[in-house]
């Protein structure tokens, strides 16, 4: 379905009890919602369940700004205005968690709970800019198919690359689906982002901490240091995962999801 907020059509699916609590699934970089398919599938029975592509991913338009994990929580905030959804709770992997961190901070009395997996707070060092520089220029320079692929190294566990070929095409299709523009655009709005660690502590809905134990871009001991700052937040480590957790370990990531909505039911 397709809706028109802040001036661009957004793609999205919303499925479920629409009187049942809202759960928000937000897609990483450079993805699209299809990576939450088997998320709605599980969940759909108990849960009003929605996903969405990100402006510039999947068949969202672009618009016109200049892109921002702030422009992204805008995207949010008036998905969910349109959708009627006073609050809800946040779901959000890589770059979904950094939109669910910056949305949670700025406008506490939307969200009723947040799940964050394979992410972090931290903004980026000099070093992972200088990555994020050197895609966009290898992007410019070879295309959009080499840094798929290039990527896909990094996204997966070694034991998924080996086993999860479905997991590999879906994710390899969903970037190279993506404008170069988009990706350009987007590395610059993740480059320049601010650190959300600061504000950890004054969080206080119930937090859900998820990361595959091979996660080499933002590995486990990222995930620890948010539990450490998030008061009675849980945490959960994933095997046979790296930073696509929620692709390469379903049944594990959406039994601790669904555990974790479970027990919070009196409180959504």
């Amino acid at each position: 379905m397709k809706i028109t907020i802040n001036d661009i059509a957004v793609n999205y699916s919303d499925e479920g009890e629409k009187g049942a609590p809202a759960v928000i699934f937000i897609h990483g970089f450079p993805f699209n919602r299809s990576m939450w398919n088997m998320q709605l599938k599980a969940l759909k029975d108990s849960c009003r369940v929605i996903s969405y592509d990100i402006r510039g991913h999947g068949t969202s338009d672009p618009g016109n700004e200049i892109f921002s994990i702030e422009l992204f929580v805008k995207d949010l905030l008036a998905l969910m205005d349109a959708l009627k959804i006073k609050k809800a709770v946040l779901c959000g992997l890589s770059m979904g968690g950094y939109i669910a961190l910056n949305a949670i901070e700025n406008y506490p009395e939307r969200f009723i709970a947040l799940m964050l997996c394979d992410t972090t707070c931290i903004a980026d060092t000099p070093e992972v800019k200088e990555k994020r520089m050197n895609a966009i220029e290898s992007i410019r320079k070879n295309g959009v198919e080499k840094y798929a692929e290039e990527s896909i190294k990094n996204f997966f566990a070694p034991e998924s690359i080996t086993v999860k070929y479905n997991e590999i095409d879906a994710i390899r299709g969903m970037i190279v689906k993506t404008s170069e523009q988009t990706l350009l655009k987007t590395l610059l709005a993740l480059s320049v982002r601010k650190e959300t660690c600061s504000k950890l502590s004054e969080i206080r809905v119930p937090v859900l901490i998820m990361v595959g134990k091979e996660d080499k871009i933002t590995p486990p001991a990222a995930a620890q240091f948010m539990h450490e700052k998030i008061k009675g937040s849980s945490l959960h480590i994933l095997e046979h995962a790296g930073h696509l957790s929620n692709m390469e370990n379903p049944g594990e990531f959406n039994s601790t999801l669904m555990t974790f909505i479970g027990s919070k039911r009196n409180d959504l």
